[in-house]
């Protein structure tokens, strides 16, 4: 941010803790210094410190917590749509460093959307993964997974929180992943899933509905993905269809 000698104290003060989170001397999830500690430091009022404050908050680079302070926030991911792949593919592509920390497994039985995106009837058990995914230490979705029950108790004996079911399936069980369908669209995150990505009951959520397929059109994956949107956003690339 480039600043001309007479630009406003708000904008002096802005540039500084903006370069200051760009140099990593704040780093994601930093508390910024009270209001009270940038007014001495910067010798100006504290409504140029809340402007300051506000400006950097609109720019997606600190983010206020009520009740706690204002916290240097994570960037947001940007992530392509082109190919089936993971969450852990996703974060190391990026350069980003995925966790994940399973809140449950557990045989239960598929209702009506479960057994039509798998292929089963009404009523037939499946294994129901549910988890928080990730980066760099900060939740970014909550992941339920449903799989068959004969390859979903192999998978649940695994340990999820450091091996990706993607991987398991192809490269452990020899179940090959050929293609998905995915559905995407917004929603307002509700009481599990925002506790589960420490947002607020509300706050927007993309949710994705993805069925993956291995060879033969067998569906063997469903997912219903929660993410942060504050967090992250999704691209894709369209060739045109020429009209005839």
């Amino acid at each position: 941010m480039s600043l001309t000698a007479d630009a406003p104290l708000y904008s002096r003060v802005e540039a500084v803790l903006a370069s200051e989170i760009g140099d990593g001397a704040l780093k994601v999830g930093d508390q910024l210094p009270t209001e009270d500690s940038l007014i001495t430091r910067f010798e100006v009022s504290r409504i140029t410190v809340r402007r300051a404050i506000q400006n950097l908050v609109s720019r997606g680079l600190v983010e206020i917590r009520r009740g706690k302070g204002t916290f240097v926030a994570a960037s947001k991911i940007t992530q392509e749509l082109t190919e089936l792949s993971g969450f852990v593919e996703d974060m190391r592509a990026l350069g980003r460093r995925p966790t994940a920390r399973v809140i449950g497994k557990e045989i239960v039985t598929a209702d009506t959307t479960v057994a039509r995106h798998l292929a089963l009837t009404k009523g037939e058990h499946v294994v129901r993964i549910r988890r928080v995914r990730l980066a760099d230490g900060v939740p970014l979705s909550f992941d339920e997974t449903y799989l068959p029950v004969e390859i979903g108790k192999r998978i649940m004996t695994n340990n999820l929180k450091v091996e990706p079911i993607f991987t398991l399936l192809e490269r452990k069980y020899d179940v090959p992943l050929v293609e998905a369908e995915y559905k995407l669209e917004a929603v307002a995150a509700e009481a599990e899933v925002a506790a589960a990505l420490r947002v607020k009951q509300g706050s927007p959520i993309f949710r994705i509905e993805r069925t993956s397929y291995s060879t033969g059109n067998r569906p063997v994956d469903y997912e219903r993905l929660y993410y942060r949107g504050d967090l992250i956003r999704f691209v894709t690339r369209l060739a045109r269809k020429v009209p005839r």
